[in-house]
């Protein structure tokens, strides 16, 4: 033999094996005697909803704990020492502020300026309630509507 056709043959070799296990693929495929069975679906969906129902668990625990932090970080039942206890607004950006601290109580203007201490008032009575503490009930929604509403 001459070596070219040698070399012809195995250069060609593996072009011959890459078409022959292609042919004998399409073979199988169209033949449906030697098709493989295909697994059972069922599990597989199970497993999918629980991971999405895991996923979902931990997006809704973490939106809770975000929401929730300073609740979740233990701070012990504590009141709050510092409140504003009540405000009023003087036109664009001014505001005056009662601010209790335990049972002090401070009267405070901030402007764009910056935020002065206008007077040191009375301490809070044994009655009246403590910075922190709500003495009257908050008033509904509707009530606090109609109120803003009076004043328009």
């Amino acid at each position: 033999m001459k070596p070219t056709l040698i070399r012809a043959a195995v250069l060609s070799l593996p072009f011959w094996a890459i078409s022959s296990a292609l042919a004998q693929t399409t073979n199988a495929a169209s033949s449906p005697l030697t098709a493989p069975g295909l697994p059972d679906a069922s599990l597989s969906l199970i497993r999918v909803i629980g991971a999405l129902a895991l996923v979902i668990g931990l997006f809704l625990g973490g939106v809770w704990m975000v929401r929730n932090w300073q609740r979740a970080g233990g701070q012990g039942g504590r009141t709050a020492k510092l409140a504003i206890l009540e405000t009023r607004s003087l036109g664009n950006r001014q505001a005056i502020y009662v601010v209790g601290y335990e049972r002090e109580r401070f009267l405070i203007a901030s402007s764009p300026g910056g935020v002065n201490l206008l007077s040191h008032l009375a301490t809070a009575a044994e009655g009246e309630p403590a910075a922190g503490t709500a003495g009257t009930p908050a008033p509904s929604f509707a009530q606090a509507l109609t109120q803003v509403l009076k004043h328009k």
